[in-house]
């Protein structure tokens, strides 16, 4: 993790395999999800585990103290993922975390109980996983109303869905090809798809579903 003002680093987060994803909750700098090769969901709280630079002692390692080992973070649901995470996103609602994993599942999890709430099974390996960035001045005429989608593509369909959690599917649509990823425009109500076997990014609009450009 970095200084975005001064680029120095400020503390590592060292874990036993390849990291593929990180988040964190809207409007707090103090709590991280990380997953990866490892099939492990941990949270960090960053307030308890950082290390401290002020003079005071340090939590991190004893050879470099911005150095955080895996262990200071808390897993969330051992063994439940049977693939590597490649994204997590944590949703609007504190409390509500996503996960898409090579086991062709998308897991929302309540991290107060600190268990699965809803599952997304899927026929093909998982794409993409993202939130679409909020437009400027958000309006209930738009995709979700105002609230950001979360936009999956998954095998040969795509997902989208709304809501303060992200739990409500707002449609699926399914295309004649594997989809490495999608995107969303809620205000102009389009999405755009990749292909796996082709370079092509093809628009459609969301409404009717219809191709309307490459």
């Amino acid at each position: 993790m970095w200084d975005t003002h001064t680029g120095e680093t400020l503390y590592t987060l060292q874990h036993n395999h390849i990291v593929r994803a990180v988040a964190f909750p809207p409007n707090n700098g103090q709590l991280l999800a990380t997953g990866g090769m490892e099939k492990k969901l941990r949270i960090f709280d960053l307030s308890s585990v950082a290390p401290i630079t002020n003079g005071g002692t340090t939590s991190g390692d004893s050879s470099d103290p911005t150095i955080i080992s895996a262990d200071k973070g808390f897993e969330i649901g051992p063994d439940v993922h049977k693939g590597a995470i490649k994204s997590i996103i944590w949703t609007h609602d504190p409390n509500i975390l996503v996960t898409a994993a090579d086991d062709r599942v998308i897991r929302w999890w309540d991290l107060q109980n600190r268990s699965v709430i809803q599952e997304l099974p899927v026929k093909g390996d998982i794409g993409s996983c993202e939130f679409n960035m909020l437009a400027t001045n958000p309006s209930p005429s738009d995709i979700g109303a105002g609230m950001p989608v979360l936009a999956i593509a998954a095998g040969k369909t795509v997902y989208f869905y709304g809501g303060p959690d992200a739990r409500t599917l707002l449609k699926s649509v399914d295309l004649p090809y594997d989809v490495a990823s999608v995107a969303i425009h809620p205000k102009q109500r389009k999405f755009v798809t990749g292909g796996i076997k082709d370079t092509w990014a093809k628009v459609y609009n969301y409404d009717t579903e219809q191709e309307i450009g490459e």
